[in-house]
């Protein structure tokens, strides 16, 4: 199995296994290779040392006295799995429901949602604080 480095076209860096150099170059010409975070398959190589994943586990040195740091894609998707864990999916109605919760209307609580960019700018000129947060595709649909 052979690990490349990869970025898409909004400088996502990710990880690809393919069987071989053959096989990430036919995967590439046909687009089956998108981007976990945003789904784009403008794809490319990013320059790296050649790394091969074996099934044999390597024993402990005993200079490893650190445990492995989480890489940043996995530290963002776990903070996005606790965002959606605490917050409540409202979908298209969430420039509509920030609002009642901004005017005391309904229950203070963490939402989250899809607006425009209109809808976004227009919460914010009323004060009603919006983040927006790119959800990675494989996020989207119903979750496991």
């Amino acid at each position: 199995m052979k690990v490349l480095d990869l970025c898409c076209a909004h400088q996502h860096s990710f990880e690809g296994w393919f069987a071989s150099e053959d096989d990430f170059q036919t995967q590439l010409k046909q687009s089956l290779i998108s981007c976990p975070l945003c789904d784009n398959t403008d794809v490319r190589r990013l320059p790296s040392a050649p790394r091969l994943n074996i099934m044999k586990q390597r024993e402990p040195d005993s200079g490893d006295t650190l445990p492995a740091q989480p890489s940043e894609t996995g530290a963002w998707l776990k903070a996005v799995y606790e965002f959606i864990d605490q917050t409540e999916d409202v979908g298209e109605r969430f420039a509509e429901e920030a609002r009642r919760i901004h005017y005391g209307e309904t229950q203070q609580r963490g939402i989250r949602g899809q607006a425009s960019v209109r809808q976004a700018q227009e919460l914010r000129e009323e004060g009603i604080d919006v983040l927006a947060v790119p959800l990675p595709q494989l996020l989207k649909g119903p979750l496991q």
